[in-house]
């Protein structure tokens, strides 16, 4: 049975009543923290989003759902809870609670419109601002290109150049914030701009590797409705929820995913369209077909199908899991040449909800990389540095950074499957890895088996809370640390630490997002204080490193040094 148009008129006609109620999504059997929701007033001038979410749930004991601030240091905040009795109880303690000599006040608050159908009242209003129709009235295949691929257009030595500016200006930053945060530093930094043309450290040259086209060894692709042809399609989000957007376009034209992976989207979408399941309606949460995610490497490719179970029976999940088989091993999908197929049931609504693990229906359980050499294996939920080549010149530009010896322990934060610490190894004379996931431990340490690396050991842990304890485990005078953590940055309470753990000498500190990690690089060259023991850091060598061809993003690797020892002359 095809199904191209029948998801569209279920999706839509059937659901009448609801379509055009910006508040309909409240009465259904989902449950929204929309419904018990409150605004609280009065908030003192300067607080930290990290401090008002302790004082609620640490302080206050109220167990809220979400916390949303409309900017930074607003007066008045948005609060949800998980039912009205947790509601209730939250207006009256917070009524009656001072913080930062502002006394506060708590009322119940209205649920937010859906922004999908307020979207829709906008435009048959014809409200949608000049920018937002000429961004909508552009094909698809252009929005795709501007929200994955931005700079495709641009000659690649022109997107290095773009690129090396950007960071540049994040480290002027960096220089200045320091020099500001913290006097003692001034003259050096004063020095130090002098010798670099305006930064607090030496910068070298951008690198990058010479594949800068179908570089993606992981996408995870989106399973929706194009809205120019109205057909299920595989592919990419034309925008967010939040902004009124749902239509899911083709990605057969995008230049950084390879051909292996374009294939395996291609064949799916035709499984996707003949099948009787349903694609998933974010809007009614109605559907099944939800995320197909690829992963690849030298002659592997692993798929992981995504779906939304609703009131499926145990046989029906076992009779799609066999059409799912049947069609990637004998049918058309055999086409695209897999070598590990999972299933997976997302049935998460709410940010920061994990999916269910996946299970593996077909083939292998792991596809290989190699890295410098080193051989590692892919879980479907392992971190993998997802442009694999630029990532052997990334390990190697941290290692050049680090200049470790025989006589060295590299605390690897953040390890996840080992990646870095194990490309380590070899210069090192111990490696101690410590990661929040313990799965991605039983990783790293049968990478280390497999590799034959016999002086590294990993660790399951918050950083903040076990990196004293990894860190007394050094046998070497010589310790340096090495991060590579989330897009975000590291949590405070884990800088607090490298900055307390005086046996930590320099920091290399890996960023996928030095914008997003400036306050982590400022935190580490702030003067001391209560909070902020033991001496500062202070950048001395830097280096970018292009991961995301023809996007804006690149990684930026600093080389970080206690104050202490650039301040008597030392070089460790």
């Amino acid at each position: 049975m095809d199904n191209s148009t029948e998801d569209v008129k279920e999706n839509s006609d059937s659901k009448d009543i609801e379509v055009d109620d910006p508040y309909a999504y409240l009465k259904r059997g989902d449950f929204s923290s929309e419904n018990f929701k409150i605004e609280i007033k009065n908030l003192p001038k300067y607080y930290g989003i990290s401090e008002f979410k302790k004082l609620l749930n640490d302080k206050l004991k109220l167990n809220s759902n979400k916390i949303k601030v409309p900017k930074r240091n607003s007066p008045y905040a948005f609060v949800c809870f998980r039912n009205d009795e947790d509601r209730k109880n939250a207006i009256d303690i917070i009524s009656q609670h001072k913080w930062k000599g502002k006394q506060l006040q708590a009322t119940y608050a209205k649920a937010s419109a859906d922004p999908l159908v307020k979207k829709r009242h906008e435009e048959s209003d014809e409200h949608r601002s000049s920018k937002k129709q000429k961004n909508n009235d552009l094909p698809q295949e252009e929005r795709i290109k501007m929200s994955t691929i931005p700079l495709e257009n641009v000659e690649y030595e022109q997107q290095l150049k773009i690129k090396e500016e950007e960071i540049k200006s994040v480290l002027k930053k960096l220089g200045n914030d320091l020099a500001y945060h913290n006097i003692e530093l001034k003259k050096w930094i004063e020095t130090q701009k002098e010798k670099y043309d305006g930064l607090p450290c030496e910068l070298l040259n951008i690198r990058y590797s010479e594949q800068y086209d179908g570089y993606r060894n992981k996408c995870e692709f989106t399973i929706g409705i194009d809205q120019e042809t109205n057909l299920p399609t595989v592919g990419f989000r034309i925008g967010a929820y939040v902004n009124g957007v749902v239509g899911v376009a083709p990605i057969g034209h995008l230049r950084h995913i390879p051909d292996s992976m374009k294939k395996a989207v291609e064949v799916f979408q035709t499984f996707v369209r003949s099948s009787q399941l349903k694609v998933f309606n974010p809007e009614f949460h109605t559907g099944h077909f939800r995320q197909l995610c690829v992963r690849c490497a030298p002659d592997q490719l692993m798929v992981i199908v995504g779906i939304h179970p609703q009131d499926l029976e145990k046989e029906k999940i076992s009779d799609f899991q066999k059409e799912l088989i049947q069609f990637f091993t004998e049918g058309a999908g055999k086409e695209a040449k897999i070598t590990s197929l999972y299933y997976q049931e997302i049935v998460k609504k709410n940010p920061g909800e994990s999916a269910s693990p996946a299970t593996l229906l077909w083939g292998d359980k792991y596809i290989y990389e190699t890295i410098l050499g080193l051989k590692f294996r892919i879980s479907p939920e392992a971190f993998f540095q997802i442009n694999t080549k630029a990532a052997e010149i990334l390990y190697e530009s941290a290692i050049e950074l680090a200049e470790p010896s025989e006589n060295s322990t590299m605390l690897d934060v953040c390890c996840g499957t080992g990646t870095i610490g194990l490309c380590f190894a070899k210069k090192c004379g111990q490696i101690l890895g410590l990661e929040i996931v313990p799965e991605a431990i039983v990783d790293a340490k049968e990478n280390a088996i497999t590799n034959e690396i016999t002086n590294s050991d990993f660790f399951a842990g918050k950083a903040e809370e076990i990196l004293g304890t990894v860190c007394y485990k050094a046998t070497n005078e010589d310790v340096f640390a090495v991060v590579d953590p989330p897009r975000a940055g590291l949590h405070q309470k884990a800088i607090l630490q490298l900055r307390k753990i005086n046996k930590i000498n320099r920091l290399i500190y890996i960023s996928c997002n030095p914008n997003l990690a400036s306050k982590n690089f400022l935190d580490l060259g702030r003067p001391m204080s209560k909070t902020l023991q033991g001496e500062c850091f202070v950048p001395v060598k830097a280096v970018a490193v292009d991961l995301f061809p023809h996007t804006k993003h690149c990684e930026l690797v600093i080389c970080f040094k206690r104050w202490d020892l650039i301040n008597t002359g030392e070089t460790k």
